[in-house]
């Protein structure tokens, strides 16, 4: 497989960094291509703004973002910065987004890359969507860490429950075409003062998240996807059948 590591973090010797390296050696030690898109190291623009796109090819005295995007790639004109993520995405099997899990979303970087290179009309249209979407076919996936530990982010935990969180994540990929693999949480990598572990204890414990993320690496190519709803599925109000099983299991 061709392997996108989008890297979302502000500091490439860190622990996200470190996880990085793990799947490189990995992936690569099996036989994959693997690229690493590190946001922070390249200076990704992660704003959308009219100076963008300097030669507006919709209006001079109004900001429309989306007829913008549409225009400027039907033109083949997107900022320089766009246009090469779009074409590492085009080549990637598989995308994985490393990052820290902050204010319970993506750092503001991995969410602006999401506004700016997922361009209306190039990568979604209102028909090229959900399971018609653009990448169908390809997989991503998340690998995110959290500061507290795995049990408060349980549904009745204080953080909340993880699949809540990273659900908008997911639907975004989705959105697009991806089939999304269920994320890899690294819990309690702590910092900033905050300690649920002793330093001997932290240690051994991230050492044993990155080889469970090794270990898994070696099965990705089995694994199914999240599953999703799809246009088939829904009524003409975008509702889900009252015939589809989906809608009678709790939960």
């Amino acid at each position: 497989m061709n392997v996108l590591i989008v890297l979302a973090h502000p500091e490439r010797k860190s622990f996200n960094g470190g996880l990085v390296d793990e799947v490189v050696e990995q992936l690569v030690g099996e036989g994959h291509t693997v690229e690493v898109d590190d946001l922070y190291a390249e200076q990704f623009d992660p704003v959308e703004r009219p100076e963008q796109y300097p030669h507006s090819a919709v209006a001079s005295d109004y900001f429309y973002p989306l007829n913008e995007q549409r225009a400027h790639y039907e033109k083949n004109t997107l900022p320089q910065d766009v246009q090469r993520e779009l074409a590492r995405l085009e080549w990637a099997d598989l995308v994985i987004f490393q990052f820290p899990l902050w204010w319970h979303a993506q750092p503001a970087i991995l969410k602006g890359w999401f506004d700016r290179v997922l361009v209306y009309g190039g990568r979604y249209t209102s028909r090229m969507r959900y399971d018609r979407g653009y990448y169908r076919g390809r997989k991503a996936m998340l690998s995110v860490t959290t500061g507290s530990p795995e049990k408060a982010f349980q549904p009745f935990g204080r953080a909340g429950n993880m699949v809540h969180w990273l659900w908008p994540i997911h639907a975004s990929l989705y959105y697009v075409g991806f089939d999304v693999l269920t994320p890899q949480v690294g819990y309690g990598v702590q910092g900033g003062g905050i300690r649920y572990q002793e330093e001997a204890d932290i240690i051994g414990h991230l050492e044993a998240c990155k080889a469970a993320w090794v270990a898994r690496l070696r099965n990705l190519d089995s694994e199914l996807p999240i599953p999703f709803t799809g246009w088939d599925d829904w009524d003409e109000d975008g509702v889900l059948r009252q015939t589809n099983p989906l809608r009678w299991r709790l939960g």
